[in-house]
């Protein structure tokens, strides 16, 4: 079956001619070439960057011939060594590493596809491209045989003649990159951005395109940290592997303080001062080879900053830690706490953690298969990693002052950390610093970024610092935005009562049942429009729920002023839903609950989290008795509430609640509307 171009192909293809490449034409020659796929897809876009299937078909046949005659295959190493010997020089794609042997002054290479790893290079190479000395990079590699190096009774017959990274030069990558960005809307780039990377969007949730875009961040923000955590098989390393030679992959193991940040005795920088990203994978299994490795650690995490010897050395590389859940990730909250999986010696220790700006919900994408990778068109990996790289010198947080406040439980370490995941995701989204920032993609990424800190805090909390103890995070769009709260969906789920506020017009509210059936507990939630009515848009509701409406509409309307203050309540529509939880429905004496959300919507302010609202009352504000308090009670704790608030005449059915109820439910008592109001209303 032939391929064929949808509507984001025309465009993109249009847009960025001569930078985009068909996805699938570059995994074909990975699967087949032991090369990653920037690699394959640095040749295709040289020789493919186009939508002429000849002219396709005939740049293919090149890329091959390419990799057939450049690419060591296992066992062809002595084949490609005789053909240097033959022809005094022989190519290859390969990485390539390097080593200063002290005792010769020398410098010497390895390139592993040859088995050789004791290849003169000259020096100007290696101080050109020091990354060979912290990991490698994968270069088109000339070996020239028979210019013989000799040390000692030692000869070294295999010299570097000449080398080419594999990676972009061209200069004005961005440039090109805003130019059609600018011509494209927020989901149509997104979209784009998923087929990037080798994706197809459209068989990804909205959940699992935002752990993708939350991967892509330190690729283009400085000093980036995240962990991300979940299921085996989620592809969680293939970015840091496949799509930018800025990143360095590091597998299990002991990480060297050498490495990783400066060898003392040589001077030469580590791998955070080489790389975009540092990413260990299976992070369970790293250790530190020094004692101190992790307090360097903790110290840069939180600078950018490390101290080794007399001097401080500022690097920009981000650390990305992933690893693997061997259970589910409610059996890891149950079991202990969503750090569990790290190595012993920062497992529970909050101050590293801390340091994290945000941790990924990995358990959000699912697992790789066949269907998840896109036959459609894509930027080249290379001008996509070097635009990226280039993005990590701009700023969009000035896009957006005066447009977001935080709430008071943020610490200053949180903002920052909620800053630069912000900024990373609106980078990702709007590459032209000349583009306006949309209203709904500034609260995606500022819900998005809220969320991940509050899953770092969340854990210390778990831990039992009492310093972590307020994780209520929220936000205002505008100064006189409404504030909204965010929350870890892992953590409860929209039908669980959570010390978290609800947005404005939503309260939780127990009713006494019908006949035969016990204490019911309902969502009540109303939202406005323009308009002078309130309605109900239950379909079918029963009696006792129009009846609970009908009488808090009469109490707000009556008693508005009391309390409401200058709101109107009839320069409003108010549209009520309730929704029953329990088997019973009947939604007879709710009107409490009913009319503190109608007041809740009216002024745009949440209630305070947690709390469950019991009462129903008189058509002129006479609050009716509750008969069955302590079954209410035991109800709204058995659904997590912290608080119930219920009418004083009640207050004697209490009297026989156990000690395990009233250590976990706080009882709070109203004499009449105006006074439930005060007493649940939020700050």
């Amino acid at each position: 079956m032939s391929f064929e171009l949808d509507s984001l192909d025309e465009k993109t293809t249009d847009l960025f001619e001569g930078y985009v490449v068909r996805k699938d034409l570059a995994r074909e020659f990975a699967e087949k070439y032991p090369v990653p796929n920037y690699v394959a897809e640095f040749l295709i876009g040289k020789f493919c960057a186009t939508t002429d299937e000849d002219e396709i078909a005939e740049g293919l046949e090149i890329v091959h011939k390419q990799l057939r005659d450049k690419v060591v295959k296992a066992g062809e190493q002595e084949l490609f060594k005789a053909r240097a010997k033959d022809k005094g020089t022989v190519k290859v794609i390969d990485l390539i590493t390097a080593r200063l042997d002290a005792r010769s002054d020398n410098f010497f290479a390895a390139i592993p596809s040859l088995l050789i790893n004791d290849a003169f290079i000259p020096s100007e190479f290696v101080y050109e491209h020091e990354r060979m000395l912290t990991g490698g990079f994968y270069a088109e590699i000339e070996v020239e045989y028979g210019a013989t190096q000799t040390e000692g009774q030692r000869s070294y017959p295999f010299t570097v003649k000449n080398l080419r990274p594999i990676q972009l030069s061209k200069r004005n990558v961005l440039d090109d990159l805003a130019a059609g960005r600018e011509k494209m809307t927020t989901e149509e780039w997104k979209d784009f951005l998923c087929r990037s990377v080798g994706l197809e969007p459209s068989v990804l949730s909205e959940r699992a395109k935002a752990v993708l875009f939350l991967r892509m961040i330190p690729f283009v923000e400085k000093n980036y940290n995240f962990i991300e955590l979940g299921p085996r098989g989620t592809g969680k390393s293939y970015l840091f592997q496949q799509i930018s030679p800025y990143s360095h992959l590091v597998s299990g193991g002991k990480a060297t303080v050498a490495k990783m940040f400066v060898n003392n005795s040589s001077g030469q920088r580590g791998l955070v001062c080489q790389y975009d990203i540092v990413c260990f994978d299976e992070v369970s299994g790293i250790s530190f080879d020094q004692k101190d490795g992790v307090n360097i650690m903790k110290g840069y995490m939180e600078s950018g900053e490390f101290s080794r010897g007399k001097e401080n050395i500022r690097a920009e590389g981000g650390i990305a830690m992933l690893g693997n859940f061997d259970v589910d990730v409610e059996h890891q909250q149950r079991i202990g706490h969503l750090f569990g999986p790290l190595p012993k010696e920062i497992r529970d220790d909050t101050a590293f953690m801390d340091r994290i700006h945000s941790y990924i919900p990995g358990w959000d994408y699912p697992k790789v298969h066949p269907d998840l990778l896109t036959e459609h068109y894509g930027f080249v990996s290379d001008f996509l990693a070097e635009s990226w790289n280039r993005l990590r010198g701009e700023s969009r947080l000035h896009k957006i002052n005066g447009r977001v406040f935080f709430g008071d439980a943020l610490s200053g370490r949180d903002r920052r950390a909620v800053n630069k995941t912000i900024d990373g995701l609106l980078k990702l989204l709007y590459p032209s610093s000349d583009m306006d920032i949309e209203e709904e993609d500034i609260e995606w990424a500022v819900r998005t970024a809220l969320e991940c800190r509050r899953r770092v805090k969340e854990q210390q909390k778990r831990i039992g610092s009492a310093e972590f103890r307020n994780t209520m995070f929220s936000y205002r769009l505008g100064v006189d935005g409404i504030e909204q709260y965010v929350s870890t969906p892992e953590l409860h789920s929209e039908n669980e009562i959570s010390s978290d506020p609800l947005p404005p017009g939503q309260v939780w509210g127990i009713g006494p049942g019908d006949q035969n059936e016990g204490s019911g507990l309902y969502k009540i939630e109303v939202t406005t429009t323009p308009g002078s009515t309130i309605r109900l848009i239950n379909v079918k509701a029963p009696s006792g729920l129009r009846e609970s409406v009908k009488t808090a509409e009469q109490v707000l309307y009556t008693q508005n002023r009391i309390l409401i203050g200058d709101h109107n309540p009839k320069e409003a529509e108010f549209s009520i839903q309730v929704r029953s939880l329990t088997s019973a429905k009947g939604g007879s004496s709710i009107s409490m609950p009913i009319l503190l959300a109608l007041c809740s919507a009216s002024i745009g302010k949440s209630l305070k989290g947690g709390i469950v609202i019991v009462g129903g009352m008189s058509v002129g504000g006479t609050i009716e008795p509750v008969y069955n308090a302590l079954d209410m009670a035991e109800l709204a704790a058995e659904n997590g509430a912290v608080a119930i608030l219920l009418p004083v005449a009640s207050r004697k059915q209490l009297i026989d609640m156990s000690d395990d109820l009233a250590s976990r439910l706080m009882v709070i008592y109203y004499k009449d509307p105006r006074d439930a109001l005060f007493k649940v209303l939020g700050e």
